[in-house]
C-alpha cells in the first residue's frame, strides 16, 4: 500500500522532477551558505534570530503554497536569465572572498528571481512580507553595527545615569562608562541593545504580520514602537546589572546573572509588545472600522 503524498508536497515533488538539475544546484548553492551562517553569523548574538527567521519564512511560503501554484504564471525570462546571471557573480565573488554579506544577498537575490521566473510579478507582489522578512538574514557589516551601537550606548548609558541619580544613587558618568560607588562599569556593544533591537524587529514584524495583516495602519503602528520598546527594555537590563554590582558586587553581575539578564530583557521586551497590544485594541477595532466605512462608501 503506497503512503498517501501531503497535497502540499505534490507541487514541490512534481517540480523537482521536472527540472532535477535547477534543483541539485540550488542544493548545491544554498547549503554552503547556511553553513557559514551557522557558524560565522548565527553563532553570534547579532545573528542569532537568524534560524527563527529563516523557519518562519519558508512556514509563510508552505503556508500559502496552494495559492502560489494556483494563481503562478511565469514572468519575463528576458529579465530574469541576465539579472540571475548577475546575482550569480556577484554570489561566486562573495563566497570566494569570504563576504558573507555580499553572498547572503546575492543567494536572496537570486531565489527572488528564480520565483519571478516561475511564479510572476502577482505572486511576489501577494508574497511580499515573507521576502522583505528575509532581509534580515542578511548581516550587518562590523563598521555599520559600531555607527549604530554607539549613538545607542551613549543613550542608555544616559538614561541610567539619569534614572539612577534620580533615585539617589551615587552614580557619575563619562561617556559610556559609568561609575557607581568604587565600581566602574562599561557599557558595552550588548548591552547598547542593537543585537535585541534586530531581533525584537524581526520578530515582532513577524507577530505583527501575522496577527494584523489586515490592518496596515496598525500594523505601522506597533512598528513604530518596536524602537522604544527595545530601548527602554534595554535601560532596564544595564539598570539591573549597575544595582546588581553596586549591591553585590561585580563578581556576581558579570557573572551568569548578566547573560541571565540578557535573555529577560528579550523575553520582556517580547511581552511588553503583546500587552500594548492587547491594550491598543480599541485602537485596532476603530482603524478597522474606519477601513470598513471607507470601503462601503467607495461601493456606494
Amino acid at each position: 500500500m503506497t503512503a498517501a503524498v501531503p497535497i502540499k508536497t505534490r507541487p514541490a515533488l512534481d517540480f523537482a522532477r521536472r527540472y532535477p538539475l535547477l534543483v541539485l544546484a540550488l542544493i548545491a548553492t544554498v547549503l554552503p551558505t547556511l553553513y557559514a551562517m551557522a557558524t560565522e553569523s548565527w553563532s553570534t548574538e547579532a545573528g542569532v534570530h537568524g534560524p527563527l527567521v529563516l523557519a518562519t519564512a519558508v512556514w509563510l511560503v508552505w503556508r500559502n503554497w496552494d495559492e502560489i501554484m494556483a494563481e503562478a504564471r511565469p514572468g519575463n525570462l528576458w529579465l530574469a536569465v541576465p539579472a540571475l546571471v548577475l546575482m550569480s557573480a556577484f554570489y561566486v565573488f562573495g563566497r570566494a572572498f569570504n563576504f558573507l554579506l555580499i553572498e547572503v544577498a546575492a543567494l536572496l537575490a537570486a531565489l527572488v528571481i528564480i520565483a519571478y521566473a516561475f511564479v510572476g510579478p502577482r505572486i511576489l507582489m501577494k508574497m511580499w512580507f515573507p521576502l522583505v522578512y528575509l532581509l534580515f538574514l542578511i548581516p550587518l557589516p562590523g563598521w555599520m553595527m559600531d555607527s549604530i551601537t554607539q549613538p545607542l550606548k551613549i543613550l542608555v548609558s544616559d538614561i541610567t545615569t539619569w534614572l539612577l541619580s534620580l533615585a539617589g544613587y551615587p552614580i557619575t558618568q563619562v561617556g559610556v562608562t559609568i561609575y557607581i560607588a568604587q565600581y566602574q562599569l562599561l557599557v558595552e556593544d550588548a548591552c547598547a541593545g542593537l543585537n535585541s533591537l534586530i531581533s525584537l524587529t524581526a520578530v515582532g514584524l513577524f507577530y505583527i504580520y501575522l496577527m494584523h495583516n489586515a490592518s496596515w495602519r496598525y500594523s505601522l503602528l506597533l512598528m513604530t514602537l518596536l524602537l522604544p520598546i527595545a530601548i527602554a527594555a534595554n535601560v532596564v537590563r544595564v539598570i539591573i546589572l549597575v544595582l546588581l554590582t553596586y549591591y553585590a558586587g561585580n563578581e556576581v553581575a558579570q557573572g551568569y546573572l548578566h547573560d541571565f539578564a540578557g535573555i529577560v530583557t528579550f523575553v520582556s521586551a517580547l511581552l511588553l509588545i503583546f500587552g500594548i497590544d492587547k491594550l491598543l485594541s480599541p485602537v485596532r477595532r476603530r482603524l478597522t472600522d474606519g477601513k470598513k466605512e471607507t470601503a462601503h462608501a467607495e461601493a456606494a
